[in-house]
This record gives C-alpha cells, sequence and structure tokens, in this order.
C-alpha cells in the first residue's frame, strides 16, 4: 500500500552528488511514493541509532541489528531521506541521518 506521492526537498545531497554535478551547487528534487514501511524505516533512523555501509547500494543497521528491508532502505537513501552523518569510503560503516527531507516527510 502507498501513500500520496510528494515531491521531497533535500537540503542535504548524498555525498556522491558532487560527482554527478562537477562541483556546480544544485538542489537534489526526487519524487517519492512513501509505504507505512519506509515511514516505520525513517521513524527508526531519527530514533537512532542507525548506521550505513556506504556502497552503491547502502546497507542500514538499526542498533546494531541489520535491516530487513534492503529494497526500501536503497529507495529512501537515493531519494535523500535518509544519508550518512559524514562522508566515508565504500564499506565504511557510518552513522546515518535522517535529512530534513525525511523530517518532512514525517510530519507531512
Amino acid at each position: 500500500m502507498f501513500l500520496n506521492s510528494v515531491a521531497a526537498r533535500s537540503t542535504m545531497p548524498p555525498p556522491w552528488f558532487h560527482l554527478l554535478n562537477w562541483g556546480i551547487a544544485m538542489e537534489l528534487v526526487v519524487e517519492v511514493e512513501l509505504s507505512l514501511r519506509d515511514r516505520a524505516i525513517l521513524r527508526a533512523v531519527a530514533r537512532g541509532p542507525a548506521e550505513l555501509v556506504w556502497g552503491s547500494e547502502p546497507d542500514l543497521y538499526i542498533d546494531g541489528r541489520f535491516c530487513c528491508d534492503q529494497s526500501a532502505v536503497h529507495r529512501l537513501v537515493r531519494a535523500g531521506l535518509i544519508a550518512p552523518a559524514a562522508e566515508g569510503a565504500v564499506g565504511e560503516r557510518l552513522p546515518a541521518v535522517i535529512t530534513t527531507a525525511g523530517r518532512l516527510e514525517l510530519v507531512g
């Protein structure tokens, strides 16, 4: 079951975003449809502690346990709703945060 379609505006682009726009400042806008599970993952990351194993398809750990719906995690990261707290190398485990756009999705 999907909820309303909304435009997510992220003030914090993913760390790899500079590779796409060659250093030109741009705002990332992605159309997303959030399921109830997507919203539950966002709430869990907001509540913390959460970590991302960074890579092309990042993995999420919540309270030290592997999140079972990695396809949802990949969608949320690509949409700019979840991001690592700092830049890191591929395979590095980084603190995960919910972005401003993610917070707006939860209250909307």
